[in-house]
C-alpha cells in the first residue's frame, strides 16, 4: 500500500474515534487518601460557566477496587451558585452494581472505573454566569468508607433549555 495513505488513514481514525465521544465541558478527579473516603474529606470542583442558555447533564465519576463492599454509594452534593451565601444540598443514590453484584462501567483486573449519570434536578440549572463550586460528601454509614480510588464529577452540555 502507498506510505502516503498512512498519515491520511490515521488522521481519519482518530477523528472517527474523537467524533463518537462527547467531549465534557468540565472534568475533574480528585485522588482519596489511603484509598479510603472519609466524611470530613469533600472534593471541591470549582466550574467557571460563561453560558447560562445551555442544559447540563452531570455525572459522578468514581474508580474503585472490586473489594468496595456496597453495590452503591449516597452522596450529599453541595453547589454554591456565584454570589450566593447560601448552598444547595442534595442527596442522592448512585448505584455502582446490579442486583446480582455485578459491577457497573468498566473493569481492568481489580479496578473498576464508572461514570454515572446523577440527577440534580433544579440545582444543575446555572442562570447566573460566574464560578460554581460543587462539593461531593460520602453519605454512607460506614466511615471511611474502604476500596475507593478517585472520584470526580463531569459536565456535558446537553442542548439548549426552552
Amino acid at each position: 500500500m502507498n506510505n502516503k495513505f498512512w498519515p491520511f488513514a490515521f488522521l481519519l481514525f482518530t477523528f472517527y474515534l474523537t467524533a463518537c465521544l462527547p467531549s465534557p465541558y468540565y472534568q475533574k478527579q480528585e485522588s482519596l487518601p489511603q484509598n479510603v473516603w472519609s466524611y470530613n474529606f469533600k472534593p471541591t470542583f470549582t466550574i467557571d460557566i460563561t453560558d447560562t442558555i445551555a442544559n447540563y447533564k452531570a455525572y459522578f465519576l468514581i474508580q474503585h477496587t472490586q473489594a468496595y463492599p456496597y453495590n452503591n454509594l449516597w452522596l450529599w452534593v453541595y453547589i454554591k451558585a456565584p454570589g450566593d451565601s447560601t448552598i444547595k444540598k442534595t442527596r442522592i443514590n448512585v448505584p455502582l452494581a446490579e442486583a446480582t453484584g455485578k459491577w457497573l462501567g468498566r473493569g481492568m483486573g481489580e479496578i473498576w472505573e464508572q461514570r454515572m449519570p446523577i440527577d440534580l434536578g433544579d440545582s444543575i440549572r446555572f442562570n447566573r454566569a460566574g464560578t460554581y463550586e460543587i462539593s461531593l460528601e460520602q453519605n454512607m454509614r460506614i466511615n471511611p468508607l474502604p476500596e475507593i480510588l478517585h472520584v470526580g464529577l463531569r459536565l456535558e452540555k446537553a442542548g439548549i433549555r426552552h
